[in-house]
């Protein structure tokens, strides 16, 4: 078989220039080379110019797709710059806000971008974002929680002696508009009660309201002492305050030891953020058992029909209740809170809400 000629670049240019000048089979005869070689070497060079006869077909072909590749590349890379710009952009004013408005950007935009990529531009860890996701509070709610703290703050700072009026007047002072009817709503989601209302001047030997199914006859009678555990339990609610504004502290303790074996600290008033959580950690940590005595005030954390029915699905638990603003009722959990805020005074600096549950969690370890 005979060996494929191989003509250099230079051969196949002059002979394509002297093609062009006289004729293609004269030159292609004295040459000694196929006439079709004249016209594809033609042919190459018009199209490919400067960059023709650079290597057998595979090698430029090899050339092309290393260009194309690169090319490719370079539109990615590109079109990904462009669209972390794009995020970016639409992101910044949530940035300025803090991480929980990140959070619901990414959460309204993951249908028009990958979620590993917000979270590359926004700086945000995915599993952070996942952990957020799981208890996510929308907008509304967060507002709602907002507007809570600021009635209680208000409610306590004036030593519980506004009313709804009054604590309109001062939201709207601190630039929050709220009608007076909706403060009342939220005062009494929040269990809150000022002096002044007529609810306070319910005689202290008065029965318990009737028309509430909900609260229960002071059974425990001033009798704060057990001979064994689980005998009787006091619960008490108490504000304390932050740099970031009020938290609450729910306690359950044993009068047996007085030892406190629920406790649960939270940004709201809420059943699920009081009493509920306290309960769950006090049967965790110690048995309940039959002639059980709950004994509460009786404010809405602990007066209503969710807290009633968890307390009833335990059936050997006896529910008490202290009367309507007398607090020799239930002077136990008065008496602690007067202990711990006595050492959190003694710190001399308010405290964040990290370390304040490090503080308590201690002072509650450390009490016996």
């Amino acid at each position: 078989m005979e060996k494929r000629k191989i003509y250099d670049r230079d051969f196949r240019i002059n002979a394509v220039k002297l093609a062009l000048k006289t004729n293609r089979f004269k030159v292609a005869k004295e040459l000694g080379i196929a006439t079709t070689n004249i016209y594809r070497w033609q042919a190459e060079l018009q199209k490919y110019g400067t960059d023709s006869f650079c290597g057998c077909g595979h090698f430029r072909n090899l050339k092309q797709k290393t260009l194309s590749e690169l090319k490719r590349t370079l539109k990615k890379k590109l079109k990904y710059t462009e669209l972390q710009i794009e995020i970016f952009r639409n992101a910044s004013k949530y940035i300025l806000e803090g991480k929980p408005l990140i959070f619901h950007f990414i959460e309204k935009n993951l249908d028009r971008y990958p979620l590993w990529q917000m979270c590359k531009v926004l700086g945000i860890i995915p599993s952070t974002y996942y952990r957020w996701r799981d208890k996510i509070l929308s907008p509304r709610e967060s507002h709602r929680i907002s507007i809570e703290k600021e009635i209680s703050s208000i409610f306590y700072e004036y030593k519980k002696m506004y009313g709804n009026e009054r604590i309109a007047v001062e939201l709207q002072n601190r630039g929050i508009q709220l009608k007076k009817c909706s403060v009342t709503l939220y005062m009494k989601r929040l269990g809150l009660v000022s002096k002044h209302s007529c609810r306070h001047k319910v005689k202290s030997g008065s029965r318990f309201i009737p028309h509430n199914p909900w609260i229960f006859p002071n059974v425990l009678n001033r009798q704060f002492k057990a001979d064994e555990p689980s005998q009787i339990w006091v619960s008490g609610i108490t504000s304390l305050e932050t740099v970031n504004g009020l938290l609450f502290l729910t306690i359950i303790m044993d009068l047996f030891d007085r030892k406190i074996i629920g406790w649960n600290l939270s940004t709201t008033l809420t059943i699920k953020e009081t009493s509920m959580p306290a309960w769950e950690m006090a049967v965790r940590n110690r048995k309940t058992k039959k002639g059980l005595i709950f004994h509460s005030d009786r404010s809405s954390q602990y007066a209503n029909k969710v807290f009633t029915r968890k307390l009833n699905s335990y059936k050997h638990v006896k529910r008490s209740m202290s009367q309507t603003g007398n607090h020799l009722d239930n002077p136990i959990p008065r008496s602690f809170f007067v202990s711990l805020k006595s050492e959190l005074v003694d710190l001399n600096m308010l405290l964040t809400e990290k370390h304040l549950e490090e503080k308590i969690s201690e002072y509650i370890e450390n009490l016996h």
